[in-house]
């Protein structure tokens, strides 16, 4: 059995900054590991990409073959994956016998809950690789700052956990950052549990834009209430702590944790006896420096 996750979430939800952290933490607890970009929109990459979906096709040449936008591009490069799904698989063979598997996944958020074919893609891997993904659904903990994006927040992770249909953690990125958003109404538990969501209604008829859709928003809450499926964990991808209580969920979630259970009690004692070597800033230095190139190379070759 081969295990590993598929990192989903929308534009800005930070899932390319988790496959870089999250790769460096599992590498130094022991375990080798794989990123697989399947984004053709994610031309910077800070981590160091075993499979890259580029090398298959590029969304530029989509846009400009096709003259589709960048959402019409990315369905596109999605469907040509999964017409070409063999591509995919042979070049996950040779890494089945001893690694980790991280999927890093567009952020069209349609793909997710709304199209077939990245769904279509997973499957597939699942049954002809027998592997054991569990779906990491990233949502920006800013959106806790407006009850109105959070409900949509809320909207969006239960579509997303019914689509998919796979072991499923949702979880609030970039918690460090959350009291420079503004003062949450409630305390962070409240969020994270997903609690009586009648408690936002006052808040939301604070706001006249929000207001007129009253009967409509306490419609979605009881939708959401109904199903009692979603709640969050909280990262904050700069502590290794963090980062360790996200893994030892999704260990439990996708049955890592009981494929070697004397392997990853060692593994979980590393962060226990001592501080790792957390290299997580090096590596943002370096991806800043690539992309200030980067920028630089564009502005010469318009001149």
């Amino acid at each position: 059995m081969v295990f590993g996750q598929v990192v989903i979430g929308p534009p800005g939800s930070g899932k390319t900054t988790y496959c870089n952290g999250m790769s460096q933490f599992l590498s130094l607890i022991g375990r080798k590991v794989a990123v697989i970009n399947l984004d053709p929109a994610n031309d910077a990459l800070p981590y160091e990409c075993t499979i890259n979906i580029e090398d298959l096709i590029k969304l530029s040449d989509v846009m400009n073959e096709h003259s589709l936008g960048p959402n019409g591009g990315l369905v596109y490069c999605m469907d040509y994956l999964e017409k070409n799904i063999d591509w995919l698989e042979s070049k996950l063979k040779p890494l089945l016998k001893d690694y980790y598997l991280l999927f890093d996944f567009p952020g069209q958020v349609e793909l997710f809950f709304l199209h077939s074919n990245a769904r279509s893609v997973i499957n597939k891997l699942i049954k002809k690789l027998d592997l054991r993904l569990t779906a990491i659904h990233l949502v920006d903990a800013h959106l806790c700052c407006d009850p109105g994006k959070y409900i949509s927040a809320l909207l969006l992770s239960l579509s997303t956990m019914i689509h998919l249909e796979l072991p499923h953690i949702n979880v609030l990125s970039k918690i460090d950052l959350i009291e420079s958003y503004g003062k949450l109404a409630f305390n962070l538990e409240y969020y994270t549990d997903v609690e009586d969501l009648s408690y936002l209604q006052h808040h939301l008829d604070q706001d006249p834009r929000s207001a007129k859709y009253r009967k409509l928003t306490k419609e979605l809450c009881n939708v959401i209430e109904d199903y009692n499926l979603v709640n969050f964990s909280t990262l904050d991808i700069q502590d290794k702590e963090s980062v360790g209580n996200l893994v030892k969920l999704i260990d439990k979630s996708n049955g890592y944790i009981f494929s070697s259970i004397d392997s990853s009690a060692i593994e979980f004692s590393k962060i226990a006896a001592g501080p790792l070597d957390w290299d997580y800033y090096r590596t943002l230095a370096v991806q800043e420096k690539y992309m200030e190139e980067a920028e630089k190379a564009e502005k010469d070759d318009k001149m």
